[in-house]
C-alpha cells in the first residue's frame, strides 16, 4: 500500500455518492491536486459496505483500502486534528487523516490535513516525500531556484 498519494475519507452512514463525488473533485481542485495525482482511497472498515464509497474508488479506477478503529488509532501520534467525538463514535482519534497515513506508510506525512465538508464527510490526503535522483535525468535537471544542473 505504501507510496503515492492516499485520499482518507471518513463519513458518517449514507453519504450520496454523487456528492462525495463532487466534494472529492472540489477538494482536491483546492489544493491544485488532480484525481490522477492518487494511489487510492482509505477509510475505516465500518464503511466496506458504503455505496458511495465504492462507487468513488470505480469512478477514479482507484483501489479503497479499509482499516480497523484499532489500526487507525495507532496513527494517533501523527493526527494534525485528533477528535475525542470522533474516538467515542469510532474507537479512533481521527479517520481521514489517519487512514491516509496508514495506507501511504510508516514514512508518509499529511499533505493536506483534515477538511471538513457539508458537515458530514472529511478527507485528507497522505504521502511520502521523494527526492528526485538526478542520475534519472538524461537532460539534466531545473532547481526551483532556477538553476540548470547537468
Amino acid at each position: 500500500m505504501a507510496g503515492g498519494l492516499w485520499l482518507g475519507i471518513g463519513c458518517r452512514p449514507g453519504p450520496d455518492p454523487t456528492a462525495l463525488a463532487r466534494l472529492a473533485a472540489e477538494m482536491l481542485a483546492a489544493h491544485a491536486l488532480s484525481p490522477l495525482a492518487l494511489t487510492g482511497l482509505a477509510s475505516l472498515d465500518r464503511r466496506r459496505d458504503e455505496a458511495a464509497l465504492c462507487a468513488l474508488a470505480a469512478d477514479l479506477n482507484l483501489p479503497i483500502c479499509y482499516f480497523s478503529a484499532e489500526r487507525l488509532e495507532r496513527e494517533t501520534p501523527r493526527l494534525r486534528h485528533p477528535s475525542a467525538a470522533v474516538f467515542a463514535a469510532t474507537g479512533c482519534h481521527g479517520v481521514a487523516e489517519a487512514a491516509a497515513l496508514a495506507a501511504a506508510g510508516p514514512d508518509a506525512e499529511l499533505v493536506v490535513p483534515k477538511v471538513a465538508v457539508a458537515g458530514r464527510i472529511t478527507f485528507a490526503i497522505a504521502g511520502s516525500r521523494v527526492a528526485l535522483d538526478s542520475s534519472r535525468c538524461d537532460a539534466g535537471y531545473s532547481e526551483a531556484s532556477g538553476g540548470n544542473q547537468e
